[in-house]
């Protein structure tokens, strides 16, 4: 857990115990389940849903180009149990030309969230259909139809390779190619200029048709909580969760705080990845260039959420270790790249200067607070049982910054 010092330093120390009003809140309704509130003058706090449906849903939606091709849907099912069939009828309409006999599958990642299995003919991957089966239940989680809109806008900024197609559980597109990166590849500056310059371009994207965007994270995780509390009692029952990983209780009071805590920063609403993982990033060598994969989260979000999310990858994913967490000289370096570009992107020029890059600083460490483990809960499927149960992934609850930072505050954060 970083140290007094480094919390002063972005201004989230404070020396005594966290306010109670953070705790006065009930959450007797769904909506407040979302733990979404702001705080009025008169200091009541009030749901973020008496705000016009319609409009957040109009500020949230992402516009697709005209100009993009549409993109065939293919009534398919792949069994992620015997691809091989199903993949075979999604490449007699993608790739006609390929003699099904000759056809290889190579099976990228066979995870709980998806399945990626590459097709191809020939000795070399050159031609490669990418083949992404989606998990179990995981349509809970994920928008499918906003990331298939994604994908399109991506594209069309030459951001995303060519999605080929969707078929009834999953979704066709082009193979980019190189190497996906490593936690120890995004720490060498080369490549975190490279991957700073790229986010830019993402977060420079205009697709929102004329409305004033605005991030949907707040509902997405109060979908998390909902969800959690409704598996809450048969994941108890199983003894799935640790005592160790935070209450359902705590989750929302701590939602809320940073809700309160990072909503008045003022950082940009901006079209973002919202998953950028070492293994989302393809180095292309002989290009020099990076690229992005994986769009299941992407949508209009906070531009300092999306790299504070990234900045928490430097620690590694399956062995967490956050003492590889960026210090500020490279957060610095990092920040001023992104800003060089994102400024030259929207047309504002490319000189940056230190109280620019201080206050993205500021934000960025701010919200890499909410980027936690513990609050990204993923569904999987029970083998035996076959019910869908939540569960943790990606790291051991002694490991969750959050609640590191959770229990520190509890002694007088």
């Amino acid at each position: 857990m970083r140290n007094k010092t480094f919390f002063e330093g972005v201004g989230l120390w404070r020396g005594g115990a966290r306010s109670p009003a953070v705790y006065t809140h009930t959450f007797s309704t769904y909506r407040q389940t979302f733990g979404i509130f702001r705080q009025e003058p008169h200091g009541r706090p009030q749901n973020a849903f008496e705000n016009d449906t319609n409009t957040f849903a109009m500020a949230s939606y992402i516009h697709v180009p005209d100009e993009a091709p549409a993109v065939p849907k293919i009534d398919v099912t792949v069994d992620d149990g015997d691809c091989r069939p199903g993949a075979l009828k999604l490449l007699k309409e993608l790739r006609p030309s390929w003699k099904p006999s000759e056809v290889k599958i190579k099976i990228f990642t066979d995870g709980i969230t998806n399945k990626l299995l590459g097709c191809y003919v020939g000795s070399v991957l050159q031609d490669v259909v990418l083949v992404r089966i989606y998990g179990n239940k995981t349509e809970l989680l994920v928008d499918r139809e906003n990331e298939v809109k994604s994908f399109r806008v991506l594209h069309a900024h030459r951001c995303a390779p060519q999605l080929y197609c969707t078929f009834n559980n999953g979704l066709c597109y082009e193979f980019l190619q190189g190497a996906a990166l490593e936690p120890q590849h995004i720490r060498h500056q080369p490549l975190f200029r490279l991957i700073a310059r790229q986010l830019a371009k993402y977060h420079a994207i205009h697709a929102h048709n004329g409305w004033v965007p605005q991030s949907d994270m707040w509902v997405k995780m109060g979908k998390y909580l909902a969800l959690i509390s409704k598996y809450r009692r048969e994941l108890d029952q199983n003894d799935r969760l640790s005592s160790d990983v935070p209450s359902l209780q705590c989750l929302r009071k701590e939602l809320v705080w940073l809700q309160q805590s990072l909503t008045v920063l003022g950082s940009p609403v901006v079209l973002c990845h919202n998953d950028l993982l070492c293994k989302n990033i393809v180095y292309n060598q002989r290009e020099g260039s990076v690229k992005f994969i994986d769009y299941e989260y992407a949508g209009y979000n906070y531009q300092a959420f999306d790299i504070g999310n990234h900045f928490n990858e430097f620690a590694g994913l399956n062995e967490v270790d956050y003492s590889y967490y960026p210090d500020r000289p490279v957060q610095l370096l990092w920040l001023r790249s992104y800003l060089e570009a994102y400024k030259q992107l929207k047309g504002q020029g490319s000189e940056v200067t230190d109280a620019e890059v201080e206050t993205l600083y500021v934000q960025v460490n701010k919200f890499a607070l909410i980027c936690s483990p513990a609050l990204q809960p993923v569904l999987q499927d029970e083998t035996r049982g076959g019910r869908a149960e939540l569960t943790q992934i990606k790291a051991q609850p002694s490991q969750l910054p959050l609640h590191d930072r959770r229990r520190a505050r509890r002694s007088g954060f």
